[in-house]
């Protein structure tokens, strides 16, 4: 591509298919979770209501979980073919943690996955139940995994670095790294509120559409008390968060925050809006509070952080990105927390699923946590910048050695198969969506598939054909 070099263009690549690939496994998160919650509560209270939401859930969460499969592979080979001088860097602690994944959270999924998607004819209803925690169990191992790498890279502890290459000399450090708790947290917390945002949205159509069926509205009322809790407990961590990553990537703030330098004796604002200028070492057009800034990163109405110009030009992460993309997330969280509040306002009014404007408002905030989650991962990985090993290796210097030509190739025909893949893939789960829960005894994954259909994949567990049935007149 004209104007792009080798490095830029290896970066968008990864970026493009990182994009893809994190949405599918923090709704695999979440919905895993959901569904041991609905069959827990459906061997609880014996209410069919539980078991019809699962039967319907389920066929959505075979769909996710296949394309999350799909996409993580590609994902896992540019390690080696687009990045193998970080792989040869870094290849002694990334690849462990992959493979520690693999051993323990994939091979727990793989292992359940079938009992949970096939087995309600074939096995006890305990050991469905125990099959679904299972399964759900490896996607939060799954997660722990990739955040103890991820998080390595931007705080990199427990090693050494011997003729050029990262030595282990402490797991358990490079595991626990200063950064890794809040991540996880922070990552985990924003699957569960992404889901329930989906899971509101969904309801929200149907409602609006006359579907009241019980199953409807039990899951709308879930979604809504899901969102209300974790909403403003993402706030929490994301401060907790912030605060960590102002002690261990302060560029990384000062770019969020669209900081250049200090007033002596004075707080630092904070800006709202802004137009940060790189070139310029200014940020344009400012609309901000005094010393507000200081107060939540410092706790303290005159605290002073790092300004951008205190670091070197070639190791400033870009501020205009990071600026909006801060700021995208924390403006939808925001509408999160409010939609919380008046899910629970509506409630006490008894007009929960008699609000036009509050399922409305559901509908249109079900992709925001889609969004946002995107949004912040975002500011994670560009914040990190120019390093691809925060202070040990920069991004340049982990690039392989290919030519731009060939990196627009591989980057033009990723592109085309993600979007024709992974749009039909979506606009299917979509349909799965519009079709709603069926009620207790109409969902064909009660009956067991005949000797000649045995399930040999997780999209086995979708009766709903990819295209509409033709009829005739």
């Amino acid at each position: 591509m004209i104007g792009f070099t080798a490095l830029e263009l290896a970066r968008v690549q990864f970026g493009f298919t990182m994009s893809f690939h994190i949405i599918f496994p923090a709704i695999t998160i979440g919905l895993a979770a959901y569904l041991a919650v609905l069959e827990g509560l459906w061997l609880w209270k014996r209410d069919d209501t539980y078991l019809d939401l699962y039967h319907f859930w389920s066929k959505i969460f075979a769909v996710n979980f296949a394309m999350g499969v799909v996409s993580g592979l590609v994902m896992a080979y540019q390690f080696g073919t687009n990045w193998s001088f970080y792989s040869q860097f870094a290849g002694s602690i990334t690849g462990p943690l992959l493979a520690y994944e693999v051993l323990t959270a994939f091979f727990l999924e793989a292992g359940f996955l079938g009992v949970m998607l096939f087995g309600w004819s074939k096995v006890g209803r305990g050991l469905h139940f125990f099959a679904t925690v299972m399964v759900a169990l490896g996607t939060m191992i799954s997660a722990t995994w990739i955040l103890a790498s991820n998080s390595w890279m931007q705080t990199p502890q427990g090693h050494e670095v011997i003729n050029g290459v990262v030595v282990p000399v402490d797991w358990l450090a490079i595991i626990l790294n200063p950064s890794f708790p809040y991540r996880l947290a922070h990552m985990v917390t924003a699957a569960m509120l992404s889901t329930a945002l989906f899971v509101g949205a969904s309801g929200a159509w149907h409602l609006l559409r006359g579907n009241s069926r019980p199953a409807v509205k039990r899951m709308f009322s879930m979604a809504l008390w899901m969102v209300l809790f974790t909403a403003p407990l993402q706030v929490v961590i994301g401060d907790m968060h912030g605060l960590n990553t102002l002690k261990h990537q302060p560029a990384k703030i000062a770019a969020v925050e669209g900081h250049w330098s200090n007033t002596p004796g004075e707080g630092v604002p904070l800006i709202l809006f802004g137009i940060p200028d790189m070139d310029a070492e200014t940020t344009r057009y400012k609309v901000e509070i005094p010393r507000l800034a200081s107060f939540i990163l410092t706790h303290s109405w005159d605290g002073q952080i790092p300004g951008l110009k205190e670091f070197a030009p070639e190791d400033r992460p870009n501020s205009t990105i990071l600026f909006w993309a801060f700021r995208v997330m924390v403006g939808l969280g925001s509408l999160m927390v409010l939609l919380g509040l008046y899910g629970a306002w509506a409630r006490w009014r008894r007009r929960l699923f008699d609000s036009p404007v509050l399922t409305r408002f559901a509908l249109w905030m079900g992709p925001s946590g889609v969004i946002a989650l995107l949004a912040g991962w975002y500011v994670t990985e560009i914040g990190r910048q120019p390093w691809v090993v925060y202070g040990l290796m920069r991004t340049k210097d982990a690039v392989s050695t290919h030519s731009a030509m060939t990196l627009s190739l591989g980057l033009v025909i990723l592109v085309a198969m993600y979007f024709a893949v992974f749009g039909i893939g979506i606009a299917y789960l979509l349909r799965l969506v519009k079709h709603g829960p069926l009620a207790h005894g109409e969902d064909v994954l009660e009956e067991a598939p005949s000797i000649n259909q045995r399930p040999a994949r997780p999209l086995s567990a979708v009766d709903e054909p990819l295209t509409p049935k033709s009829t005739e007149s």
